[in-house]
């Protein structure tokens, strides 16, 4: 009896064990854990896991590679994701694929996915890093969701008041009734009308005018067209440039003789300076003005005492008569 108790115990330890085992076993297949696959580990880290978990899948484009192996802080912003990939998409997953966090459908688990780089470089090692991006959250998206929400009722409550004093509005509901205005609006389109003629008309002519000019016709067209009239203006151009130039010239030579005079009024030589600050040559000049004014009066006097000499009285006379047969 006792034997057979122990036989009990040891069948119910052994079946237990069993059920152990294919619980952990289903466990482990269940989070893709490859329990019995051979794996690598790559590295990659993010801002927020968004409640990832360890165990849950990883995707490499959408296909079945891993599961995540471990999570761990390194601060407060940084987070690093250990991932443990099957050992056939070594060959598959580069070195600058990107990862980030998705979701499994809707509301599902959160999942790992792992896009291609783009560009052809050497395939991930084992504990390589990954680049990450950072995804919108759902608590993120439901907050903006919320706000919107909360700005959409802002907007339909001004929206409501606004038709509630459109309709309460006497004066625009006795302007919208008044049957003037669609005859003022027709004839305010007419009007607009015409001027749009009218600007066109003008357009027409000046696009005439432009051709005429253009086609070497007239004053402003023989100007712009005809090259020995451009020529005759450079020439003329030359012209008022070399003028111009003998201009400069001559304002130097007298600036010169300006300099020159005004060197010598200052430093005391010249006939300037004589002229100007010597009282001796001054006083001659003047002796000499009145010698030769005292001159001129004596000449004067010996030819009025010659016009009454009875020798020449006669020639004087016929030159007066003569002087008056002129004037007459």
């Amino acid at each position: 009896m006792p034997k057979q108790i122990i036989n009990s115990v040891k069948l119910g330890l052994f079946v237990l064990a069993g059920l152990v085992f294919l619980v952990v076993l289903l466990y482990m297949i269940g989070r893709n854990r490859n329990l019995f696959g051979n794996t690598y580990m790559l590295k990659t880290r993010f801002e927020n896991v968004q409640g990832l978990v360890a165990g849950n899948n990883i995707r490499f484009s959408g296909i079945q590679s891993g599961s995540v192996k471990d999570i761990e802080i390194l601060n407060d912003t940084v987070i690093e994701v250990t991932m443990s990939i099957a050992r056939k998409m070594k060959n598959v997953i580069r070195k600058n694929a990107v990862t980030y966090v998705g979701t499994e459908g809707v509301v599902g688990n959160k999942v790992v996915n792992i896009v291609p780089g783009g560009k052809a470089v050497s395939f991930a090692e084992e504990g390589d890093l990954l680049a990450s991006k950072k995804t919108f959250d759902t608590d993120d998206m439901l907050q903006t969701l919320s706000h919107t929400n909360n700005d959409i009722a802002i907007v339909a409550a001004e929206l409501k008041t606004t038709i509630q004093n459109i309709n309460s509005s006497s004066m625009l509901w006795a302007l919208l009734n008044d049957n003037t205005i669609p005859a003022d609006i027709k004839s305010s389109f007419a009007n607009v009308r015409m001027a749009t003629w009218r600007a066109a008309k003008m357009m027409d002519s000046l696009q005439s005018i432009v051709m005429y000019v253009k086609n070497g016709n007239g004053s402003i067209g023989e100007i712009l067209t005809d090259t020995s009239i451009s020529k005759n203006m450079q020439q003329a151009i030359v012209s008022i440039r070399s003028a111009a130039q003998q201009a400069d010239s001559v304002t130097s030579e007298l600036n010169t003789i300006v300099a020159g005079i005004k060197n010598d009024v200052n430093n005391g030589s010249g006939t300037v300076n004589a002229l100007l600050k010597d009282s001796l040559i001054t006083r001659k000049i003047n002796e000499s003005l009145s010698n030769i004014q005292k001159g001129t009066d004596g000449f004067n006097q010996n030819m009025e005492a010659l016009k009454h000499n009875f020798l020449l009285r006669g020639y004087f006379r016929k030159l007066e008569k003569r002087q008056e047969r002129k004037e007459k």
